[in-house]
């Protein structure tokens, strides 16, 4: 009996920094991926010493060595999604966001600009970039208050603030932009904006300490989602309930703040 060949699942390319404490960047990104089966290929722009505590340091790749990567897995394997995380510097954004200038692929641009412990991650110089060659680019991006300020100047202090921050944050450029709640008093509540329509997605928030990697991970989550035929609408709220559970089982791991649990699905079915 002649048997079918074996499919590839669909395919999610990360762009981002690597962590070398495994709870965030890269390393994050790969196993929500396998978590929500897909396939996760990964381009490294930089590579950070980090642990519980903090980042020690971070040296980025040459824009020769991130744009090699690409062109290696583009030229031959091809993605169903990408998604960008940590960057660095001016040189890198423009040398991501000229590639992805050209996909036809969704982008999810999660605008990386500090760790979970408060660490710069991006260079200074480099947000004028993102803003003005990343953003145009990206089917989704999803900034945290801290980088709608440094992306717009926009404050938000409450839940009413939500929508002057998307429209803000849209008028850069990408199709939708998610702004992420989770640091305002109450429930978390995000922010979903295509520029016409708006999409509230809340949860409840669950007393653990251990949330480092939350927005790798929902970025990541988003993107995967989108790689299995989901609208941009559902991909969020999927990933919503993704990242959910999985902060809920974050863990413990060194002296400062754990990860949240990407295998959370398995380990609790």
């Amino acid at each position: 009996m002649t048997q079918n060949p074996v499919q590839a699942p669909p395919l999610v390319l990360t762009v981002a920094g690597s962590d070398s404490g495994g709870g965030a960047g890269i390393q994050a990104d790969l196993k929500t991926m396998l978590a929500l089966g897909v396939h996760g290929m990964s381009v490294i722009a930089a590579v950070t010493a980090q642990n519980s505590l903090g980042v020690q340091g971070y040296w980025e790749l040459p824009p020769e060595a991130v744009r090699a990567q690409l062109d290696s897995v583009l030229s031959d394997i091809g993605v169903h999604a990408i998604k960008t995380g940590m960057l660095a510097s001016t040189a890198l954004v423009e040398t991501v966001a000229a590639v992805l200038a050209e996909a036809t692929a969704p982008v999810v641009v999660d605008p990386v600009g500090v760790s979970k412990h408060g660490d710069a991650l991006l260079a200074t110089d480099a947000v004028d970039a993102v803003r003005t060659v990343l953003l145009p680019v990206a089917t989704v991006v999803t900034p945290n208050l801290w980088e709608v300020e440094q992306l717009t100047g926009v404050k938000v202090v409450d839940e009413s603030g939500l929508r002057e921050a998307a429209e803000a944050v849209k008028e850069l450029g990408p199709e939708w932009v998610l702004i992420k709640g989770g640091h305002l008093p109450g429930e978390p509540s995000d922010l979903l904006f295509d520029g016409e329509h708006e999409y509230r997605f809340t949860a409840s928030r669950h007393d653990n300490r251990h949330t480092h990697g939350t927005g790798c991970t929902l970025a990541s989550a988003i993107a995967s989602y989108l790689a299995l035929g989901e609208t941009v609408p559902a991909a969020v709220e999927q990933a919503k309930e993704y990242v959910t559970g999985a902060i809920a089982a974050g863990f413990p791991l060194g002296s400062g703040i754990g990860p949240v649990d990407h295998g959370w699905r398995h380990r609790t079915a």
